[in-house]
């Protein structure tokens, strides 16, 4: 019994050196390359002249975070506080969130110690022809314990990998964010516009009806021919055939905002059912510097988590080009009765230390690693593209919103002018001093400019809520301070690192 005792303190002690062994190399031998931010040179400033109320100032983060709220439309707000807590493309994200947390807490596990318990009972009995008819049980208990000794650190680049996926897959669900406030927002514009343009509409459809009825007296009174009759007919007609479809449009972004929403079309159609104006945009709006970009936007810090995935996926296949260490033990009891377990129970224990190395693969190993490194190259690539298209659609927005408002302006001009001439061609016609195609003409020039410039206030209020997209505004009202924090913390110090 001493001398097991002594061979088990010794087994104990090897396998305590080991480990200790084990954890010292561990410290300094992580494989595979670590993992470095790239570094991407932008402008200083956009290319596109800032005008229009642009400013290069740094945008004020809780503006940005709620910039609907610059609208100043506070059913648009309810819209977005309602879509924040029931849509459904949201939702899905903030499970896959939860998904990948899952995934890194599997990888984590990894890094500790494994133990499985086991147990039986057997019954048997021989019979009496062929021995001596007796029954026998047999009852076996056991502990298995196994450890892999993460000595180059493939298992914690998978927990590194797992961390970067668990980040991109949240800067997915903050992109996810940033299109649904967007697509709120302008559809809600998109209703707006549409009942403004049906106004307009209408209003002209009523004029044209008075002008219709008032060519038919002077048909019948021989003050003008049956043509200008027929022309004020199809003039009111063509005003007419236009309703239907600003109707169904206006159908459609109801229907969506429902969609948007998580509930059923027509949900949102008695709120909305009330005409009201376009919502007006602030007189400034700052829009920082292109490096302010990079930092922000969701889309590109997932593409960059998703480079830094890959990045530590190179270092697991790595891994396998090296032994692994396993620490295994097990103990176990073996029972031919139940009633006494000192007398008749047999306790086995065996454990020790053990070594796997693949030698020969046919070069399937470093193969793998080249086909981590060429998708880690890819990555980067993405990147290097996702940067490119955030700037060029900033880029696109800065031009779009300043000239949308040039062309309102023209437009405004335009509308009141069409009004003034419509006024004196009706007075000369009635005066006899101008043939009624002067007055067909006026009135149609004024129901284009009229419903262009409704059209064109809407689309400088969309193309703001596209700039505030493109610069990734809104993602972070959703998030809490010190969750945002502490991310950006750990950002930091993986580029310190």
């Amino acid at each position: 019994m001493e001398v097991f005792n002594k061979t088990i303190f010794v087994r104990a002690i090897f396998c305590l050196s080991v480990v200790l062994g084990a954890q010292i190399i561990a410290g300094c031998a992580t494989v595979g390359p670590d993992y470095v931010p790239p570094k991407t040179s932008v402008s200083k400033s956009w290319h596109t002249q800032l005008k229009g109320g642009l400013i290069a100032e740094e945008a004020d983060p809780q503006t940005l975070a709620g910039w609907w709220k610059t609208l100043n439309d506070s059913e648009l707000s309810s819209l977005i506080d309602r879509a924040l807590l029931d849509n459904l493309d949201l939702k899905k994200a903030q499970a896959r969130v939860r998904e990948a947390r899952a995934r890194r807490a599997v990888a984590k596990a990894d890094l500790f110690p494994t133990l499985d318990t086991t147990g039986s009972a057997t019954w048997s009995r021989i019979s009496k022809d062929k021995g001596s008819g007796k029954t026998s049980d047999l009852y076996t208990a056991g502990f298995d314990a196994g450890w892999e000794l993460d000595i180059f650190g493939g298992v914690r680049r998978s927990v590194e990998a797992a961390t970067a996926e668990l980040q991109a897959t949240e800067e997915d669900l903050r992109d996810i964010l940033v299109t649904l406030l967007a697509e709120v927002a302008l559809n809600y514009v998109e209703v707006r516009t549409f009942q403004n343009r049906l106004t307009v509409a209408e209003a002209n459809l009523e004029a044209q009806s008075e002008t219709y009825q008032l060519t038919q007296w002077r048909y019948q009174a021989g003050l003008c021919d049956e043509l200008a009759v027929e022309q004020a007919r199809y003039n009111l007609e063509n005003t007419r055939s236009q309703i239907p479809s600003l109707r169904t449009g206006l159908e459609e972004a109801m229907n969506r905002i429902a969609v948007l929403l998580g509930e059923e079309p027509g949900k949102v159609h008695a709120e909305l059912e009330k005409r009201e104006p376009v919502p007006v945009t602030p007189l400034n709006v700052a829009v920082g510097v292109p490096a302010d970009l990079l930092r922000r936007r969701p889309d590109v810090r997932r593409v960059e988590r998703e480079l830094a995935a890959q990045t530590a996926r190179v270092g697991v296949a790595t891994a396998d080009l090296y032994p692994k260490f396993t620490l295994s033990g097990s103990i176990g009891l073996e029972l031919l009765s139940l009633r006494n377990l000192s007398s008749s129970g047999v306790w086995n224990l065996s454990g020790g230390p053990k070594i796997t190395w693949a030698i020969f693969r046919a070069g399937a190993i470093r193969q793998n690693i080249e086909v981590q490194s060429a998708l880690q190259e890819q990555y980067l690539i993405a990147y290097e593209s996702a940067v490119l298209s955030a700037l060029e659609e900033v880029e696109n927005s800065l031009v779009a919103y300043s000239e949308e408002q040039q062309r309102r302006q023209s437009l405004r001009k335009a509308a009141e002018a069409a009004q003034k001439a419509v006024n004196l061609a009706q007075q000369k016609f009635q005066s006899g001093l101008t043939d009624f195609s002067n007055v067909l003409e006026a009135q149609r020039s004024l129901l284009s400019f009229q419903d262009q410039l409704v059209q064109s206030e809407g689309t400088v209020t969309s193309n703001l809520v596209r700039l505030y997209k493109a610069l990734g505004g809104g993602w972070t009202s959703m998030v809490p301070d010190g969750e945002s924090i502490a991310y950006e913390t750990e950002r930091k110090n993986e580029a310190k690192d």
